[in-house]
């Protein structure tokens, strides 16, 4: 067997990654994969298709409600979920042949099959066993379900199968209001769908900035979507073709059940570290099941790192490539580091969401005093000349120093605007500093700016 430097196990973001960084910087690297295609959960079954699905329901939206407005005048759009799924699929197809040749061309070898590790530098895929100087764990997360419910994929489903169901369905019941359950459940509210959404906590979103939150549950709900919160789940019983969720309300202990085609499971994630022989090699664990590791990823076993959903922090895709091409920075010599305070978190409903650094809520626990400046998109000559004028811009800056300590959109491409202010916050910048920065009009990203204005003398258009 070749004997190799690095052996990743697992393709998703975090393994694919740092696989290819580790290649670049110049040591034979490995890939241990058991799916038939690279990529992971998020290419395979999770962020890329149901963005594609996502992309597919807005139009659908434009087309039946803003359409004939811009005086484009067309029949009602009919769906065919059959050809929609293949584009999905289409789209899964061409971002994992991508990886595949990605590897190639940096000549890392995928080592077919799902991979243990028998003792410190190898690891074992089928009957063969690989030699690795440094064995990295990305091996993702799985989604977790709740005590007694039983997942088929068919009628009570995980966010996996909610991407291929064989039919719209008339009724679904999401429980859980984080990011993966309003997500999916705005695509088939698009789709004409009735969505109710079970949440256990009072607001949707956890975490969340409590006024993102609040504007972002009513215009959820100005599309459809029904929101039952405060509400515990206890059971989910099925028959051939449909469900009854029970659940009582924590506020009375009520009960009260609700009938459904389908109920999708989205209760968060947990680490995936079957099989790997963690506890009979030593590696020591968290208390959630997560690999521990120190600040430079490694574990307690020598040669062994660990990075993405299978380690502490949030479970996000482009975390684990930042922890990915930390950990090979680190393997080969260098300095590998990752700015926790400045990641991003994004939610692709329409309009989106996104976020990063502290909120209102952090803030006002630690007691620091702070200046919010806030615009609304309202005021947004191009939001509005595109039907996309919900949401609002908020930056929060430190009131003495009026440096940018975090930031909060809702509205057209949050996702894609909430990167300029990470880009400041890694320099340190002052909220003036991205006032007094030009921007081009008309954009979107002029409501950042205005934000960043309101944290001085006032915003131009409010």
């Amino acid at each position: 067997m070749a004997d190799y430097d690095v052996i990743v196990i697992g393709a998703g973001p975090g393994g694919y990654v740092c696989a290819i960084r580790c290649a670049q910087l110049g040591l034979k690297t490995a890939v241990v994969e058991g799916r038939e295609t690279l990529g992971g959960t998020c290419l395979n079954v999770g962020c890329i298709p149901s963005k594609a699905l996502q992309h597919a329901t807005h139009n659908l939206h434009e087309a039946e409600h803003n359409f004939a407005g811009m005086g484009l005048k067309v029949k009602a759009p009919s769906v065919d979920w059959d050809q929609m799924k293949s584009y999905k699929s289409d789209v899964v197809g061409q971002n994992t042949g991508g990886i595949e040749f990605l590897f190639k061309k940096n000549k890392i070898d995928w080592l077919k099959g799902w991979g243990s590790i028998p003792e410190a530098g190898k690891v074992k895929v089928g009957d063969e066993i690989h030699e690795a100087k440094n064995v990295i764990i990305a091996t993702g997360s799985t989604p977790s379900a709740l005590p007694g419910i039983e997942i088929d994929e068919k009628i009570v489903v995980t966010s996996e199968g909610a991407l291929s169901l064989p039919k719209i369905p008339k009724k679904m019941v999401v429980i859980g209001a984080g990011v993966i359950g309003l997500e999916l459940g705005s695509v088939y509210a698009r789709l004409g769908t009735e969505v109710e959404v079970i949440e256990y906590l009072d607001q949707i979103t956890p975490g969340m900035d409590g006024e993102v939150c609040k504007t972002f549950q009513r215009l959820l709900a100005k599309q459809g979507l029904g929101f039952t919160l405060g509400a515990a789940v206890q059971s989910v019983e099925t028959t051939k073709s449909k469900a009854k969720v029970t659940y009582t309300l924590r506020k009375d202990d009520s009960e009260h059940t609700v009938d459904a085609d389908v109920v999708l499971v989205a209760t968060g994630r947990k680490p995936y570290t079957d099989g790997l022989g963690l506890s009979e090699l030593g590696v020591e664990m968290t208390e959630r099941g997560q690999v521990k590791t120190d600040s430079h990823y490694a574990t307690n076993i020598k040669g062994i790192y660990a990075i993405g959903d299978a380690i502490t922090g949030p479970m996000l895709a482009h975390k684990a490539e930042d922890e990915g091409m930390a950990v090979a920075e680190v393997i080969a010599g260098k300095h590998g580091h990752v700015n926790y305070g400045v990641i991003p978190g994004v939610i692709y409903t329409h309009p989106e969401v996104a976020s990063v650094g502290e909120t209102e809520e952090t803030l006002k626990n630690q007691g620091r005093a702070y200046k919010a400046g806030k615009f609304s998109f309202m005021g947004n000559g191009r939001a509005k000349a595109n039907f996309a004028a919900d949401g609002f811009v908020k930056i929060l800056a430190d009131k003495e120093t009026d440096r940018i300590l975090g930031a909060h959109i809702i509205g057209p491409m949050a996702g894609d605007l909430i990167h300029e202010i990470c880009v400041a916050m890694e320099f340190g910048a002052s909220a003036q500093d991205l006032a007094l920065t030009c921007h081009a009009h008309p954009t979107y990203s002029e409501a950042v700016r205005e934000a960043a204005l309101a944290c001085g003398d006032g915003p131009i258009h409010s």
